[in-house]
């Protein structure tokens, strides 16, 4: 009887040390060797289910954006109240602080899609995605009268990814710029003068 294929498990393991290795070098100084030692392997064993260093790192890419996506939509999903919902969606979207994982990992690798298509093309999903589940929280707001929006609810929808993505940025530096509180503030501001909606922090 044949032994079954160890390469699916081996990937995993191999994108969880690109994981890890992203989070502690970052991703400009990051080499394949740093990668196959966290996972005990030669570089030419990673080679074999990878490609090369950039392919290994576009699946950490899209894994992130998968588990940020899904993360945040469950924790929208939670809630029924559109101010809560709302409220929700937002705190949903900042980093916790500098050593917000999944946060790290999704900056780093935007590094990337500067210069890459296919990484580009993972962070517009990304992006797309957060528009939509603001887009789907306003419109429900204002068809039960809770909000009376400014503009179109994907205009305020992408205003609300634009300041989130803006101060992650921030939150996540060696030294931050703003605390999470203030960041949470300024974007529930914004929040409450599209919509015509007092919302509790």
């Amino acid at each position: 009887m044949p032994r079954p294929s160890r390469a699916h498990h081996r990937r995993g393991e191999l994108i969880a040390a690109a994981r890890q290795a992203v989070l502690d070098r970052g991703v400009l100084d990051l080499r394949l060797r740093d990668v196959a030692d966290l996972a005990s392997m030669s570089t030419g064993s990673v080679l074999y289910y990878f490609p090369s260093l950039a392919d290994l790192l576009f699946e950490v890419q899209r894994e992130a954006v998968e588990r940020f996506c899904v993360d945040r939509e469950e924790a929208a999903r939670q809630e029924t109240d559109p101010r809560r919902k709302l409220v929700r969606t937002i705190r949903a979207g900042l980093p916790t602080g500098q050593d917000d994982e999944l946060c790290v990992l999704l900056y780093e690798l935007g590094a990337h899609a500067r210069r890459d298509p296919a990484y580009a093309a993972q962070h517009i999903r990304l992006c797309e995605r957060q528009v939509a589940l603001y887009t789907a929280v306003l419109e429900a707001g204002a068809a039960t009268g809770a909000f009376d929006l400014t503009r179109d609810a994907t205009t305020i929808a992408r205003g609300l990814v634009a300041l989130e993505d803006g101060f992650g940025l921030h939150l996540t530096q060696a030294v931050p710029t703003f605390t999470v509180a203030q960041a949470e503030a300024v974007l529930l501001a914004f929040a409450t003068d599209a919509t015509r909606c007092e919302l509790e922090p």
